[in-house]
């Protein structure tokens, strides 16, 4: 049988920037830091929005391009080198390969983008700062979900859970089109009008997606050598389950309801 180690080697191999030292040490010893930042995120937001209260929006459109660009560019790398590789490993070896067996986790390109990964859920909460110094509506979803994500990464890779390849796989890929999105409108340049609606209703796939692997990991861990924990099955199927709650209120609030009014006036 091929290992997700040799299917790695015949199809992936590494990049010179993908052999990178492993944080993973540093990242496992400190992983409750992400407790204390996410504090410090909540309390921002407060302050912020105090601050912004009494005081114009600033426009920040130039910075606000590189930033969105930037992440773009990263969530395509990083989907692409993400999906090539999960691609690869259930091609040759199966779903349950990728999601209970840890072998996978120890490939050179899955452990630099596994950190790589985790450090981006930490950056990315400064899309908060935007809304907020933009003033902006700060909708609970979104700083619910920047948190929550931060500290369930943390989890997941501190207990090297092998599905976790999976939750940093998909959200790759939403983050690619997502921040595309973001770029083109912060540049103002057209974009498709149903790519706001698309980007949405990949997120509530994603939760869908999410909480299939997490009934197919519990349903597998009795497998020997299957490596996951009932208390992370609990945590994922909890937040993937508030996730998609939230996302499918966002999609019908913002995309169902104004046709629903549109369509009962021109009656």
């Amino acid at each position: 049988m091929v290992t997700a180690t040799n299917v790695s080697g015949q199809f992936f191999q590494p990049y010179n920037f993908e052999m990178f030292q492993d944080l993973r040490p540093f990242l496992e010893e400190y992983w409750t830091t992400s407790f204390f930042i996410v504090l410090i995120y909540l309390l921002l937001i407060i302050v912020g929005q105090n601050y912004m209260k009494t005081r114009k929006g600033f426009n920040l459109q130039g910075p606000l391009v590189l930033w969105s660009f930037s992440l773009a560019i990263f969530s395509i790398l990083g989907a692409v080198r993400t999906w090539g590789y999960m691609g690869a490993v259930v091609h040759r070896e199966g779903l349950k390969q990728t999601v209970c067996f840890i072998i996978h986790t120890e490939s050179t390109t899955i452990k630099f983008w596994s950190w790589v990964f985790l450090l981006s859920k930490v950056i990315e909460l400064g899309d908060t700062a935007f809304i907020i110094l933009r003033k902006r509506p700060l909708i609970f979803v979104h700083w619910y979900h920047h948190s929550t994500v931060l500290l369930f990464t943390s989890f997941g890779y501190k207990n090297k859970v092998p599905s976790g390849g999976w939750f940093m796989t998909m959200n790759f890929g939403v983050h690619a089109i997502m921040y595309t999105y973001y770029t083109l409108k912060a540049a103002r340049v057209k974009y498709p009008s149903l790519l706001p609606m698309l980007i949405t209703s990949l997120q509530i796939l994603q939760m869908v997606m999410g909480t299939i692997i997490g009934i197919l990991t519990y349903v597998w861990r009795q497998d020997q050598g299957c490596s996951t924990t009932a208390e992370h099955f609990f945590w994922s199927f909890v937040l993937y389950t508030t996730y998609f709650i939230l996302f499918a209120r966002f999609f019908h609030k913002t995309y169902i309801r104004p046709k629903v009014k549109a369509t009962a006036k021109s009656q």
